[in-house]
């Protein structure tokens, strides 16, 4: 089978590992891909929102599968562009379509979702400009901290934590009359504080039926203790000690059940991957956001674990066939420390030559490359979040320990990375 995987980050590169492992895979190629897919198939010279050059490409090469990696090509409607071409009839497309996809593109859409479907979130309320003054009055009363979120795709970015009301009735100003985060902005949703410990639950639906991959706990914060300015994650464990049986049983049947079926009720289309951030409060799992893809660098965690063949998976859900798969999982721990270039996730630097990738050897280590590309001959930096470490171990512990360890052998000039991941359970 000949498969385009869409995406150029980390989460790219453990999904083209874990694909080009497939007997059924005969050839893999990545757009744009990084400097360490390039290793796994053929990188192309294409954007992920290149609609009409991801078209072309499939047609000139009987591509049978694309698998979109980032969640925005899905909300500006990738799916429907490819489906309504009649040469791609047979195409397998993992990833929803755009309705489907504002489960990540609109946290009001999201929210309405949830509440018609008896999910448990947070309480919120929603304003645009038109009730501005309504919103600020709202916010002035509202019990702290105050959690405000841009509507829209805001590159991770898009979420206020407020301590004080006039801290929350300023960043509500600087989104919807500043355009602090553009067009996400011109909505927000005002949220209920949940304090909670964090985890990320996946789920591989074909829009009925669903398989649970392994969960995962990240760490987003810059600074050790989880302290300082968000990012895109600093790291990953997999699978979370404290999730039991009853707390998975919990999540199945409060919010995976609910969100296929409601899904499904209300006919739309999604063939891919629910990514479920939770919040689990005194024991009880609340939602806090849908993704409509795999998180990253939770897949750098996910992937590593999944024994079962992944193109067989994903061809059981393009074909309707899910209910009868069943996912095998490594029951070891993983875990993944992310390397960033210095001053990220503000202004930083990038064209930095890394040297030690070859520090990576054996079965329970893989480096997996995050912003990254080759010039000259050379691997060289090209993102904030540069590449990640992922290893294997018999406790958090001793994964993170082994993860840190190769970690310490990269080089490049401005390396940050937090030697932490994992120390609640350490």
């Amino acid at each position: 089978m000949k498969i385009l995987l869409l995406g150029s980050g980390g989460r790219e590169h453990a999904l083209a590992v874990k694909l080009g492992q497939s007997p059924l895979c005969t050839k893999l190629y990545i757009a744009p891909g990084n400097a360490g897919t390039i290793t796994l198939g053929e990188n192309l010279p294409f954007s992920v929102t290149d609609f009409e050059a991801i078209r072309s490409f499939c047609i000139q090469n009987a591509i049978e599968m694309v698998v979109v990696g980032p969640e925005e090509p899905l909300v500006k409607g990738l799916v429907e562009f490819l489906r309504q071409t009649p040469a791609l009839g047979q195409l397998m497309i993992i990833g929803p379509g755009s309705v489907g996809a504002q489960l990540e593109g609109s946290k009001a859409f999201a929210k309405a979702f949830m509440e018609r479907n008896g999910i448990p979130t947070a309480g919120y309320r929603e304003f645009t400009s038109a009730s501005f003054e309504e919103g600020i009055s709202y916010l002035s009363t509202h019990s702290l901290p105050i959690v405000l979120k841009a509507d829209g795709l805001a590159a991770g970015k898009g979420v206020l934590i407020c301590q004080s009301h006039e801290e929350a009735i300023q960043g509500f100003t600087e989104m919807i009359q500043a355009s602090k985060f553009g067009d996400a902005g011109k909505k927000v949703v005002v949220e209920e504080f949940l304090q909670g410990i964090e985890i990320s639950v996946f789920v591989l639906t074909d829009g009925k039926s669903y398989v649970l991959l392994p969960e995962a706990k990240d760490y987003k914060r810059i600074g050790e203790g989880d302290t300082g300015l968000n990012t895109g994650g600093m790291g990953a464990v997999s699978p979370v000690p404290f999730v039991d049986s009853l707390l998975w049983d919990k999540i199945r049947t409060r919010v995976v059940e609910p969100t296929i079926q409601g899904l499904a009720k209300e006919g739309i289309d999604y063939c891919g991957f629910v990514f479920i951030g939770f919040m689990i409060v005194k024991g009880e799992p609340f939602v806090i956001e849908y993704n409509c893809r795999m998180g990253d660098p939770e897949t750098e965690v996910v992937m590593p674990r999944l024994k079962t063949d992944l193109v067989g998976l994903l061809k059981a859900a393009a074909t309707g066939q899910l209910s009868e798969m069943k996912v095998e999982t490594d029951p070891r721990t993983a875990c993944t420390i992310v390397a960033v270039s210095g001053g990220y996730p503000e202004e930083y630097k990038k064209g930095f030559t890394i040297a030690g990738l070859e520090a990576a050897t054996g079965t329970d280590v893989s480096i997996f490359h995050m912003g990254t590309q080759l010039r000259d001959g050379a691997t060289v930096t090209s993102g904030g979040r540069v590449l990640c470490v992922t290893a294997f171990g018999n406790s958090v512990a001793e994964a993170a320990k082994h993860a840190r360890s190769i970690q310490e052998k990269i080089q490049f000039e401005g390396k940050y990375f937090r030697r932490d991941i994992g120390f609640e359970f350490s």
